[in-house]
This record gives C-alpha cells, structure tokens and sequence, in this order.
C-alpha cells in the first residue's frame, strides 16, 4: 500500500494538468475575442472543438491571424488534453491494479522471512516495540485484528497482516517455523493467552515474549508457555520510583540500552561451540584489551546469571556475556565468539 508521500507527486501532476487544460481554453477564448471580435461564447465554442479535434466546421471564417492563432492552438491544446487524459487513466488504473500489486509485494516479502519476530498487537506498546526493531535493523511482522491499526502500521513501511493471531494458518502464513520469536502485545489478557497457546504449540522451541496487564493475565501466561512475561505497569511504576531515588544509574541504563546512543551499547554476546573464547577465562581472553568492552555478566547455559564476574572466570560454549562496549567493539566480539 502506497503513503500519502508516494501519491503526492501524482496528485500534483494531474492538478497541474487541470490548471494547464484550463488556461489554454481560456487563453483560446480571449485570443478569437480581441483577434476575430466573436462573442466570448463563439470564441470559447471554437476553443473547445479545436482543443479536442472533433473536426467541425470554424464557427465564423477565419482571418489570416485567426489561422495562425488557431494552429498555436491546436499545438498546445491537443497536447494538453492527450497528457491531461494520460494521467486521468493512469491514475483509475493505479487505483485499481496498485492495491494488488502492493499486495503480492507484501506477500513475497512474508514469504522469504526468515529470523524475524512476529509482533501480535498494533496499539501504543506494539507500535513502540516496532520503532525500536526498525531503528536497529530487526525484521518482522505485525498481525492485528483492527483493520485502522494494520492501515496505520502500512503506512509507516512496516509488514503487517490483519488478522486473528491465534488462528495457526496465520501464524504458519507468517512463518513461525523460521521466525526468532514471538511478542503477544494484544489488547487483552485473554487474547495474549490464546495466541501464547497456539504458537507454542506449533513451535516448542520458540522465544515467546509477552504483555500482562494483572498478575493472574501474567501466571496464565506463563502456565500457556510464555518465556517472558512484562507488565508494563510494573515497570513504569519502578521505573519511576528507581528514577526518583537513583537518577544517575537509571540515566546510565538508558544510554547503554537504548539504540538512539549509538556511542555505548549493551549487548549480549554468545559463545559459541568451537569458539577461541570457549573453556578460556576473562584476562586470558583479554576482552578488555583485545576489544574495548566490560563484562557486566554472564549468563550460564543452565540459566544462572553471574553479575560482574571476576577476571578467572571461565566462559563456556552455550554462555551469554553480557558486555557494554562501542557498536564496532562489540562486531568484533561477536566474531570471536561466534
């Protein structure tokens, strides 16, 4: 589907097109006035016949300067009626055939999806959720059942289906076997739970984030397979108090995990099997050095966190760190430990 931006530049050729039409009549009209003295009627008749070469007769004979005003007339005039009628279709064609053609675009793009998430739910906390996927570069796509909200996510140049997401052809159309995970942020409790239901039931393994507004919607939740569960008025709710008290670490924790500093990140890295960085310890792999970050943490593969981990630590395959370091710092941590 095309933006407002996309159709400007076409409304504007067609306008433009309009005003030409009518200055060229007006202007045949007031040059058979003052060349032959016809009435305003008789020289607007002869503008128009001539304009649109229906090939009658002259109103009145011509005088040699009405001959050759008339020829200027039809060379501009037939030119500006054929690019005014080019347009015309132009535009009931594109009304038409666009939509469709947009369609099968969005349709091709879903199909070679691939490591993407699906986003259930286009409303304030779905549409923040995918600015920040847009602003780092993350692929996916959103399902709603609202068909303004799916309009509104369109048009901002993101993938969106309208739709029910705990239907499983859906889920399968938007290919939940090769997706990296799932974020149920629909409109209510019930809705997260059933969607939370049907995508765990065709994919055991995936990454299922989701949205809780009561602590009840929240255990649901959890109990239906969901891998995380947010209450985003918990996290307000500490966020301010943590604000309050502890200004200057939350100013921190902002700078490093918001993707509009691009001078300082958090990242997770994995440590892969095979790895230079497997079965090694913190100073022995120089991290510091080598790379410019800090270990905040590291996650073991059985799920224990270790905060600030001392330089012996030893980092295993199937580990997370979790580091803070400068985007291209952390490239080439990334490769090592890929």
């Amino acid at each position: 589907m095309s933006s407002p931006g996309d159709r400007e530049p076409g409304s504007r050729q067609f306008a433009l097109a309009i005003a030409l039409l009518v200055v060229v009549i007006a202007a045949g009209t007031a040059g058979y006035v003052a060349i032959e003295g016809w009435s305003a009627w008789d020289a607007f008749y002869m503008t128009v016949i001539s304009v649109t070469t229906v090939g009658y007769r002259e109103v009145h004979d011509l005088s040699r300067a009405g001959q050759v005003f008339t020829a200027g007339l039809l060379i501009t005039g037939v030119g500006a009626v054929f690019y005014t009628i080019t347009l015309l279709a132009a535009g009931i064609i594109d009304s038409r055939v666009h939509p469709r053609v947009q369609e099968k675009r969005r349709t091709r793009m879903i199909d070679r999806l691939t490591d993407h998430f699906i986003l259930c739910g286009a409303g304030r906390i779905g549409l923040i959720i995918a600015d920040e996927f847009r602003r780092q570069h993350v692929p996916f796509v959103v399902i709603d059942r609202d068909p303004d909200a799916v309009h509104a996510v369109v048009e901002r140049g993101d993938l969106a289906v309208e739709a029910d997401a705990s239907r499983e052809g859906i889920l399968e159309r938007l290919r939940i076997d090769t997706a990296r995970g799932l974020i149920a942020a629909l409109g209510s409790d019930a809705e997260n739970v059933y969607t939370i239901m049907t995508a765990r039931g065709l994919r055991p393994d995936l990454f299922i984030i989701a949205r809780a507004d009561s602590d009840d919607g929240k255990q649901n939740m959890m109990r239906a397979g969901a891998d995380r569960v947010i209450s985003p008025y918990q996290i307000g709710a500490v966020q301010m108090a943590q604000t309050a008290l502890r200004p200057a670490v939350v100013d921190f924790v902002e700078l490093a995990t918001s993707s509009e500093h691009l001078e300082l990140t958090m990242e997770q890295v994995d440590i892969g099997a095979g790895s230079e960085l497997s079965a090694r310890t913190i100073v022995e792999s120089n991290l510091r050095q080598r790379f410019g970050v800090i270990v905040v943490g590291i996650r073991r593969g059985d799920g224990q966190m270790e905060f600030n981990p001392p330089p012996d630590a030893v980092m295993q395959a199937g580990d997370q760190l979790v580091v803070l370091g400068r985007p291209e710092q952390l490239k080439g941590l990334e490769s090592a430990a890929s």
